[in-house]
């Protein structure tokens, strides 16, 4: 249970003006290479998101996928951006697409690639500090039907707990703007890292919230966390600078 909750895209937050009433939103996308062709493929997508993905809202990292179902594959992440920007995106015109056809999708399994769009959530993120991305445990959960508010309620008590008692850590929240009940992705939490060692430590979570919130606070959290989710699942991902067209470096004060 160690961290059930505050353990995922990714990721910086968007500086989007303060008159502005649009949000962060990422396009990702889970891509799985011919394991007969990963050389060619890696080749592909570096040389791709560096013409193409190598600045502003269309700047994209990679990561490799280091367990679960997913183990192999490539996590592709371009973002942050508002919405409207979606329409000027790298397109026919500029050569993209021609350029993802012939250099990277035939050495990709049949598929692969199925796009999704998460939200971020700066006011129950956490960004203390500027920082490197480097590795990342991403938690996604299933919210049950008619329950996202009471889940972003119990996500802000934890938010709350760990900006108190824990204010080095560095996390993102983030919710999938067309989730399905099929997938069962509806909201994901990013945590940063930096050794593997640090999947091994007790963050002491439950003293920190009862801490806060009095003796037995946490075991009514955990009771009030499973009514409203169906369960989730864990996955590591490793920053892969050589085939982003970004570097990994998050600076938040410029995010503000």
């Amino acid at each position: 249970m160690k961290k059930l909750i505050f353990t995922m895209l990714l990721l910086p937050l968007l500086a989007i003006g303060q008159e502005s009433t649009e949000y962060g939103v990422f396009e990702t996308a889970n891509i799985t290479p011919n394991p007969a062709q990963v050389t060619q493929f890696e080749k592909g997508l570096a040389e791709h998101n560096k013409k193409y993905h190598g600045e502003g809202p269309y700047g994209v990292r990679v990561y490799w996928i280091a367990n679960g179902p997913n183990t192999g594959s490539y996590h592709w992440s371009m973002g942050p951006f508002p919405w409207s920007s979606l329409d000027n995106r790298p397109a026919q015109k500029e050569g993209h697409d021609n350029d993802w056809n012939k250099n990277v999708a035939p050495y990709t399994t049949v598929g692969s690639g199925a796009q999704s769009y998460w939200r971020s959530h700066p006011e129950l993120s956490r960004f203390p500090k500027d920082f490197t991305i480097k590795n990342m445990s991403v938690d996604y959960w299933d919210i049950k039907r008619g329950k996202y508010e009471d889940a972003m309620k119990l996500v802000e008590k934890v938010n709350k707990v760990y900006a108190a008692k824990a204010p080095n850590e560095i996390w993102g929240i983030y919710t999938n703007e067309f989730s399905s009940t099929k997938e069962g992705r509806d909201l994901a939490v990013i945590s940063f890292f930096d050794k593997s060692a640090w999947l091994g430590q007790d963050n002491s979570i439950a003293k920190k919230y009862e801490e806060m919130n009095g003796a037995g606070s946490w075991a009514q959290f955990i009771k009030d966390w499973m009514e409203v989710t169906n369960g989730g699942e864990t996955e590591i991902w490793i920053y892969r600078p050589d085939l982003s067209g970004i570097s990994g470096d998050v600076k938040v004060a410029s995010s503000k």
